[in-house]
Parts: C-alpha cells; structure tokens; sequence
C-alpha cells in the first residue's frame, strides 16, 4: 500500500509541474558566448595570454615566451612545436586564433 501511495506521489507531483515546464517551451534563449575568441599573436603574447589557448597552461606558456626570447619572432605558426610541451594536437586546436 506505502508503495502504491509513493507511485501515485511521485506521478502526480511530475503532472503538476508539466505545465510550470511548458510555459518557457516558446521562448527562445539567445547563445551568449562566456568568453569571446581571441586571437593571440604568438610574438607578443605575454605569459598570461598565452595561456588562453587550448591546452597550454603556465608552464607551456612560459616555454613559448622563453624560446621567443632565444630564437626571435615564429616565422609560421608550425615553428611552434619546437617548443617543449607543444604538440601537434595543441597546435591543431589553437590553428584558428594564433596570428604572427
């Protein structure tokens, strides 16, 4: 009997709030980006912007900005997996926002 009460709870409950549901059904949510794309130009960037790409955290962006120091400016964005710790799924997920 308990169980059956429960039952019969559970599905009431689930009936009155369907409508409470549908009444935000028509309403269009508008697609507000938390943070907008960037783009990063790898010879001027900073530690803490590079630090905006994908998969490159403090220690990588550090890496880049000391080889910068070592070597000079990238001539193409591919001079970047001579970085310690950057990879070419890195590199591949950050193609689109790396500028020179």
């Amino acid at each position: 009997m308990k169980t059956h009460i429960c039952y019969f709870l559970i599905i009431l409950f689930t009936v009155i709030s369907l409508p409470l549901y549908a009444t935000n059904a028509n309403e269009v949510t508008e697609m507000v980006p938390t943070q907008e794309l960037n783009v990063v130009d790898i010879n001027k960037a900073d530690v803490e912007t590079l630090t905006l790409l994908k998969g490159v955290g403090a220690k990588r962006a550090k890496a880049i900005v000391v080889y910068r120091e070592l070597h000079g400016d990238f001539n193409t964005i591919d001079d970047l997996l001579n970085v310690k710790g950057i990879g070419q799924s890195v590199l591949e997920k950050n193609k689109r926002i790396i500028k020179l």
